[in-house]
């Protein structure tokens, strides 16, 4: 069945049900997990606080929040006796989706296992969705 589940994770509450769920199915396997998290500077680049300006210092800030996120989450597979790798990638310019689907590609990934906080209509439109584009690749 499933030998290898990639999970992307940043630290949000649909991330966190989403590598929950992940972890079950890797009990249920005997899968192995791939946490990954992406330093993503081009949501940053787009959002208000942009105007701050990307300093070598918020790349140090994103990069330790985002180490954070896969030691919590290596940690929770570890508790249930699931074996995880970790892999924090730095994203100047390509869309989050892309990222995951190469990673997944590279990796031999049997299963990639996202939240998603689930918009629809507008919002959906508007944001767009990173595992609506993963799921589409």
């Amino acid at each position: 069945m499933y030998t290898r589940i990639l999970v992307p994770v940043d630290g949000s509450t649909t991330s966190s049900q989403g590598l929950a769920e992940a972890i079950k199915l890797a009990q249920l396997t005997g899968a192995r997990l791939k946490l990954l998290h992406v330093t993503d500077l081009l949501s940053f680049a787009t959002s208000p606080e942009a105007g701050m300006g990307a300093t070598p210092q918020l790349l140090d800030l994103l990069r330790e929040g985002g180490q954070a996120v896969l030691d919590e989450g290596k940690a929770a597979a570890s508790r249930s006796g699931v074996a995880a790798e970790m892999l924090l990638v730095d994203n100047f310019a390509g869309r989050l989706s892309d990222l995951v689907v190469d990673e997944a590609v590279q990796w031999g990934a049997d299963l990639i296992v996202i939240g998603t906080h689930g918009r629809r209509g507008v919002g959906s439109f508007l944001l767009g969705s990173d595992a609506e584009q993963i799921v589409r690749h």
